[in-house]
Order: structure tokens, then sequence, then C-alpha cells
């Protein structure tokens, strides 16, 4: 099902976890989730209730810089990126 070499996925998951727990308060809580198929990445971050507002931004401004990244990244593999953020 995936075509994607694993280290690619865990490279993208490392690359959201990093960022996302330098934004929360309780980064231990931080979970990234990949889930890839044959044209797309999808990556589930999941982190501490309080903390959602933090990683969504004012007006979702936060998860849109997210997602670009994560597009720009996804961009090199010729596949599609998808962020969900999860409580």
């Amino acid at each position: 099902m995936s075509s994607v070499p694993a280290s690619e996925g865990q490279k993208m998951r490392d690359l959201i976890q990093y960022i996302s727990e330098a934004l929360v308060d309780r980064s231990e809580e931080v979970r990234v989730n990949v889930i890839e198929g044959e044209n797309s990445i999808i990556l589930e971050l999941k982190v501490a209730g309080d903390d959602v507002g933090k990683v969504i931004g004012k007006g979702g401004q936060t998860a849109k810089a997210l997602r670009k990244i994560l597009s720009a990244s996804a961009t090199k593999l010729r596949k599609k990126a998808l962020l969900q953020i999860v409580e």
C-alpha cells in the first residue's frame, strides 16, 4: 500500500512533532500518527486538550503555517500531505 520509504514518512512526522512540541506547554503529550497512501500522506497531530489552541493559532494561522511546511516537504516526494489536528 505504501510506496514512500518509511524514512520519508518518519522525517515528516519528526518535523511536525518537533515544531508542535516547541509550541505547546505539555510537549510530552504530543503524538503524530502517519497514514501513508499511494498519492498522499496524512499526519494526525494529537496534543493535550488545553494546547489545541496553541497549535491552531489565532484564526488558524499556526495550523495553516504547519500545513504549508508539510506541503513543501511533501512536494519533494510528489505527494499530497494533509495535517489533521485531533483531540
